[in-house]
């Protein structure tokens, strides 16, 4: 008995995908199978590229997530900046105080 290798799916067509879903009005297992995708998989792509905003969903891109992962990342670095400096600064009047 073989196994089948998983279909491996882009990103435009797991967002293309979602966003017909929603937009169809139609049953989401009814939308997965007119585009061929496990009737599973295709509410596990809502959840993971779609999230409520202001009532209305909108499509997360793989584009924002790395934006907002580099935001993060500079965030971080500036944080550890100051912080690396106020330990400096009270351990400087710390001993000034003795």
């Amino acid at each position: 008995m073989t196994q089948e290798k998983p279909k491996v799916y882009t990103a435009e067509f797991r967002e293309s995908s979602v966003k017909l879903a929603i937009e169809s009005g139609k049953p989401v297992a009814q939308t997965a199978r007119e585009i061929g995708v496990n009737e599973n998989t295709l509410p596990t792509w809502i959840s993971k590229y779609s999230r409520p905003v202001d009532n209305i969903k909108a499509v997360r891109t793989d584009e924002h997530l790395y934006e907002e992962l580099k935001r993060l990342k500079k965030e971080v670095a500036r944080l550890t900046e100051e912080r690396d400096l106020l330990k400096k600064a009270a351990a400087y009047f710390a001993k000034e105080q003795r």
